[in-house]
């Protein structure tokens, strides 16, 4: 009886097999891609947001307005997609800012050394040793009060060296492999370096980084609007949809629930990607 090699099932080396995605990815998937098709389809086909009606004061729920008027006659509904689109689209950029200078400023101190890599280090240590919120107030208080890309700038600011010591610490070890020093020996380049052997080690941290630096930029920045140290009304913001609806909790509470459920549901959604990555 002769044995036939099951060649079709082995594993390369050097990898792992990764696990399937389980119900709750799919579903956080689904959530997000619900959410983000609602902030760019619903401020194209919603009445204009900043639009007033004081006739229409604190209007209820109806077919025509699911979430009611505020206390201007504005629809809460158009008000909601235009908040969450900037939530979700000023969060994806500052994200990618962080990711971008984080990346380049960890592989560029891991790969050089010396001073490259005590500059560097020395900078983000300024950044670690100031809070946050604290940097993105810093920035604000340069730039004129209620500034966009004050904001922005402050949140990847604050975010940046995140990425820089997860990468700068993976990468390192990278580099000191077996497998790279074997690359420098044949010449390969470091081009082929950061293909074959940085980036597929480097990618799966990053994406659980960028998740969590999603979460981070939009509840920070809800938490500035909250508080009326961010974004200015009459602008369109989750924190300040929150905010200005207080007063009317006891006679329109879906103004106030509204913007705290698509806060809730982006942050469960996202940290439950992070968790898949984790475990992938």
């Amino acid at each position: 009886m002769t044995t036939v090699p099951l060649l079709e099932t082995t594993t390369p080396a050097g990898s792992r097999p990764r696990r399937a995605r389980g119900a709750g990815h799919w579903l956080a998937v689904s959530a997000l891609l619900a959410l983000a098709a609602f902030a760019l389809v619903g401020p194209l086909v919603l009445p204009d947001p900043a639009a007033q009606d004081l006739g229409r004061y604190l209007e209820g729920p109806s077919l025509a307005e699911p979430l009611g008027r505020d206390d201007y006659g504005r629809s809460v509904l158009a008000r909601l997609a235009t908040a969450t689109r900037l939530s979700l689209v000023l969060a994806a950029l500052c994200v990618a800012t962080a990711l971008v200078l984080g990346t380049a400023a960890g592989i560029a101190s891991a790969w050089y050394g010396g001073r490259v890599d005590a500059v560097l280090r020395a900078i983000s240590e300024a950044f670690v040793a100031i809070p946050a919120l604290l940097v993105v107030l810093l920035v604000s208080a340069l730039a004129s009060g209620g500034s966009l890309w004050a904001l922005y700038l402050g949140l990847a600011l604050a975010q940046w060296v995140e990425y820089f010591r997860v990468v700068r610490a993976r990468a390192g070890l990278v580099l000191g492999s077996p497998a790279v020093e074997a690359a420098g020996l044949l010449g390969l380049g470091r081009v082929h370096v950061l293909r074959r052997h940085l980036w597929p080690d480097l990618s799966p941290l990053l994406a659980t980084l960028a998740s969590l630096g999603m979460v981070t930029s939009i509840l920070a920045m809800s938490t500035l609007g909250f508080v009326k140290v961010g974004l200015q009304p009459p602008r369109a913001e989750l924190g300040l949809m929150i905010t200005e609806s207080f007063p009317f909790y006891d006679v329109a509470p879906w103004m106030c629930l509204a913007p705290i459920a698509v806060l809730f549901l982006l942050t469960v959604c996202f940290l439950s990607l992070r968790t898949s990555e984790d475990h992938a």
